[in-house]
């Protein structure tokens, strides 16, 4: 049995690499809630709950990615100007 953790995680990243969108869609990450062992392993575990957790999982990991970015960014333009 996985962590919570590791399905919301798994979740916000399967659902960036697929659709590349910053808001979750309902319906995707209800299939995912149902197909991917979700609801089988936390029957307690409602989908609005679960919806909360992968949505904050998923601006995270794109805030991360932006900062990253314009991290690299700056550091380009930087070596260019040299």
């Amino acid at each position: 049995m996985r962590k919570l953790t590791e399905y919301v995680e798994m979740a916000a990243l399967e659902y960036w690499q697929e659709t590349g969108k910053e808001v979750l869609d309902s319906l995707w990450l209800a299939e995912f809630f149902q197909d991917g062992g979700v609801m089988d392993d936390y029957p307690a575990q409602d989908l609005v709950g679960f919806y909360s957790l992968v949505q904050k999982a998923l601006t995270i990991r794109i805030d991360k990615a932006e900062k990253l970015a314009r991290l690299q960014q700056e550091k380009s333009s930087r070596s260019a100007k040299r």
